[in-house]
């Protein structure tokens, strides 16, 4: 008993040398490498990441380089308001003397945010949320340099505005192309956290197309299809630069998943194509250049299959198309899946949403749909809120600034309500003549002076020729029926 003892002993060891020699053989000196601090070695593990389209990773990221190059470019912005702003009222509810913290009643009150420069001449884009109510804004450039800020065009359904400084020769950050980001690419957030300015934050994109119902209160037009990250980003941060390790602009910082409002492990940001099309219709027009497609839609899951028959759980669910839409032109029928957008995959809603509102009212695009076992590719002509294809010049700068407001064609769903043929929406609104009359943001304006009107071009025609004050009609946002005067400057 003893001598088999001894047996298996040797046996064992025998075989746990000998599988150690074979471990040594085939992995430590084979196809895998174990961890060294030579920076031969470590050069040789990374160097397969160079040939792709990414950025390098491990021992060769630098953050400084795309550092460098986006930090003079991002801006501080200060926002002044008569009153304390809503949601900081809100948030502070319950404290004592809160007016005081802002210098007591009719003292300066303020609140910060972050921007981020697009042309050497001043334009700057930022959160909607940053500026609104604002009557008075000012950018704080990298060297301390400041300037009064005017606003170009704002979109809250985005919640992206564009502001304007008299300057030239600013730095700016190049735009990147958010389709390409990688979930797990390295990215670099930019801003002014509690009033720190300049500072960096890295983390890695932890998803795409995010739907998180924050924009949603403000526009029933809203388009939320966030870049989620892990890098930190704290109050201050909205509007700042999300860029990638080329340091080009990929993303606005706009959102933090939190229940204390501070970083605690995730952030959202506007992708950077789609802050593009906004800024470009807001420099051009004033107002955005909302292309919609007229349907209901859902995404497609397990249960949506089940209860409908799918055998695929892919792309989104059209639930309803409305009436003379581009869908319902184009041949969309409920029921229907899409799978595609100008070759483009989509299994999401905000994905979808994204996609869309990257073209404005007029465009053609080709949608690939699903229906029963056949699948077709149809071609729409996008229309407008109001069923126009038609490029709406209404919302010019010029205009808004003279009636502090953008407006945009109603939401014909609520004219149907209303009975009536035409109307014009308040989208954002400040400072101006219709604040001052009592409007509020989402009013149907539809008669004034007695003159019923289709755009903001009227609109703006009959404002001028009027004389004193003109009575504006208005349904409310209850549905109401409302009266206004507006008193000319």
């Amino acid at each position: 008993m003893k001598q088999f003892g001894w047996f298996s002993v040797l046996v064992i060891a025998l075989t746990a040398s000998l599988g150690a020699l074979y471990i040594d053989r085939t992995f430590l000196r084979g196809g895998f490498q174990v961890y060294s601090g030579d920076d031969s070695q470590t050069e040789d593990i990374f160097s397969k990441y160079r040939s792709d389209s990414l950025p390098a990773y491990g021992a060769n990221i630098n953050f400084v380089a795309a550092t460098r190059k986006v930090r003079n470019a991002v801006v501080y912005i200060r926002s002044r308001f008569r009153e304390s702003p809503a949601d900081m009222k809100d948030l502070h509810r319950n404290i004592p003397d809160f007016d005081d913290l802002f210098g007591g009643p009719g003292g300066p009150q303020e609140a910060g945010g972050s921007g981020v420069i697009l042309t050497a001449d001043g334009l700057i884009v930022t959160n909607f949320h940053v500026i609104d109510g604002a009557s008075e804004l000012e950018v704080v450039l990298h060297n301390k340099q400041s300037y009064p800020a005017r606003i170009i065009g704002k979109d809250p359904s985005t919640d992206l505005a564009l502001l304007k400084i008299e300057a030239s020769g600013l730095p700016v950050v190049p735009f990147g192309d958010s389709d390409k980001l990688e979930t797990g690419e390295w990215v670099l957030a930019i801003g002014n956290p509690f009033d720190l300015t300049s500072t960096v934050t890295a983390g890695i994109v932890s998803g795409k197309g995010r739907n998180i119902n924050i924009i949603r209160e403000r526009s029933n037009l809203a388009i939320e299809s966030f870049i989620q990250t892990d890098a930190a980003v704290n109050p201050g941060n909205s509007g700042g630069a999300l860029v990638n390790l080329r340091g080009e602009l990929i993303g606005i910082n706009t959102a933090i998943a939190s229940p204390t409002g501070s970083y605690s492990g995730y952030s959202f940001a506007i992708p950077a194509n789609l802050v593009r099309k906004v800024t470009g219709d807001l420099r051009e027009f004033g107002s955005v250049q909302r292309a919609l497609l007229g349907v209901v839609v859902r995404d497609v899951d397990a249960a949506l299959a089940a209860e409908t028959g799918l055998k695929k759980i892919e792309g989104v669910y059209v639930q309803e198309v409305n009436e003379g839409s581009a869908a319902g032109v184009a041949g969309i029928r409920k029921g229907d899946v899409i799978l595609k957008i100008n070759g483009k995959t989509l299994n999401s809603v905000p994905e979808l949403q994204e996609e869309v509102g990257r073209f404005r009212p007029g465009n053609k695009i080709k949608a690939l749909i699903r229906r029963g076992e056949k699948e077709q590719e149809l071609q729409l002509t996008l229309k407008d809120v109001s069923g126009s294809t038609a490029i709406s010049r209404a919302g010019s700068a010029e205009q808004s600034s003279e009636l502090g407001a953008v407006l945009v064609p109603a939401d014909p769903a609520r004219l149907k309500k209303a009975g009536l043929p035409a109307g014009l929406q308040i989208e954002s609104l400040e400072n101006g003549v219709l604040e001052e009359a009592g409007l509020e943001e989402g009013f149907i304006l539809y008669r004034l002076d007695k003159q019923p009107f289709r755009s903001a071009a009227e609109f703006i025609g009959i404002y001028r020729k009027g004389k004193g004050g003109l009575l504006l009609e208005a349904i409310n946002n209850e549905g109401e029926r409302q009266y206004f005067v507006l008193v000319r400057p």
